[in-house]
Formats: C-alpha cells, sequence, structure tokens
C-alpha cells in the first residue's frame, strides 16, 4: 500500500477567516496520489495557554467528522485549556453525535521564568513522559501552534517515524501575531514538520520552506 501523503491547500480568492479541514473547503487536507479519504483521521491537536488554545480552537472549528477521535494535550500546569476544550466539545456534539475526543496532560518544558539551562533537563524529561502518550495514540496527523508543549510531543511522533512504528504527518501553523519571526517552537518545527504554515508574507521570505495562506484565524 502507498504511503498517504496529506498536503494542505488554499482555494484562491476566498475570504479572510476560518480555517477549513475538510473536502471542498478554502483550506483542506487531500492525497496527492490517491482517492479521497473515507476512514476517520487520528488528529492530535497541541493546546497551550497565551492564546494557543483559542486559536487552534477556531481552526478545528471548521473540521469535518471524519477528523476523529480529537485527541488534546496541553501543559499540566495549564488550568484554562481543559475548560476551553471541554466547551469547544459540548456544542460541537450538538453537531455530529458521534464525536469523540481525549484530554491529556504532559509536564511543561519550560516554566514563564525558569532558567534556560534547567529547562533543558524539564524538557528531556517531558520527551521522555510524551513518547508512550504517542505511541499509544498512534495519531495520523499533529496540528499544533506554537506551544511549548508541542515540542516534545513532536518530536516523539519523529521517533515513532524513526523505529518504524507510525508515520505521524506534523502541520504547525505559526500563530497570527507572529509576523516577523517565528516563535521559538516554531523555530523549532521549522525543520521537522511536514507542513510549515504561516500567516504574513515578510515569515514566507525569511522561511521559503513555508506556506503563506494569509490570515486563517
Amino acid at each position: 500500500m502507498p504511503r498517504e501523503s496529506w498536503v494542505m491547500l488554499r482555494q484562491p480568492g476566498g475570504p479572510k477567516g476560518k480555517m477549513h479541514l475538510g473536502w471542498g473547503g478554502r483550506l483542506f487536507l487531500s492525497r496527492r496520489n490517491s482517492s479521497p479519504r473515507t476512514a476517520p483521521l487520528s488528529l492530535l491537536v497541541m493546546a497551550g495557554s497565551g492564546g494557543h488554545t483559542t486559536e487552534i480552537l477556531r481552526l478545528l472549528s471548521s473540521l469535518s467528522q471524519s477528523y476523529s477521535p480529537r485527541h488534546y494535550i496541553f501543559a499540566d500546569s495549564d488550568k484554562m485549556s481543559e475548560d476551553k476544550i471541554r466547551t469547544f466539545e459540548q456544542k460541537r456534539a450538538e453537531t455530529f453525535s458521534n464525536s469523540q475526543f481525549t484530554l491529556n496532560r504532559i509536564p511543561r518544558c519550560r516554566e514563564v521564568r525558569q532558567s534556560w539551562s534547567s529547562s533543558v533537563l524539564t524538557t528531556l524529561y517531558s520527551i521522555l513522559y510524551s513518547f508512550p502518550l504517542t505511541f499509544r495514540l498512534k495519531p495520523d496527523l499533529i496540528l499544533c501552534n506554537g506551544p511549548g508543549t508541542c515540542v516534545p510531543v513532536c518530536i516523539s511522533a519523529l521517533l515513532l517515524e524513526i523505529l518504524v512504528l507510525k508515520k505521524v504527518i506534523i502541520v504547525y501553523v505559526e500563530s497570527i501575531c507572529r509576523v516577523e519571526t517565528l516563535s521559538l517552537s516554531g523555530k523549532i518545527l521549522y525543520y521537522f514538520s511536514d507542513y510549515f504554515i504561516v500567516q504574513w508574507p515578510a515569515l514566507k521570505t525569511k522561511y521559503p520552506k513555508s506556506i503563506y495562506l494569509g490570515r486563517i484565524v
């Protein structure tokens, strides 16, 4: 069976607004060399404080029911993301009665004002914690937009591929607030993500691998 390759596309001329991951939307996932996917696609979503969860939920609002189950991961010290996700999923269940999702917490890589030297150890610990979780969930696709917790999870996904256990597609969408420079997570995952999406032309100029789609949140 040929490996599935998923690519982010945008229909030109559409109004700015929601990011749509579904057939017929202005931004969607499609196979490059096969027929449209009909089986459910397991999606791992990285949430985070500082507006990351709000942005990622806006991106998810246009997802079809094919993207299920949705596995949310956020830092164990993040007190707000869980409430936002539960509210989002409750509203979604009104449209899709068979909506499925899970909530998962991992240790934060780096706390606010934590020294860079000690953050190396906490990041390694977060990676060790994330790998068995990622292995258990075995997502088809990871969608993230910049929280620090996405780095250990994406590294865990890369390890799955290196060990020939699972190929996980990583889609990184840089936050709308990043106009001229990437976030630290973006600078790291720019080299490892399958699709790296930016929302400002200046970033596309600096980072040619990126995909510029205009404002999508």
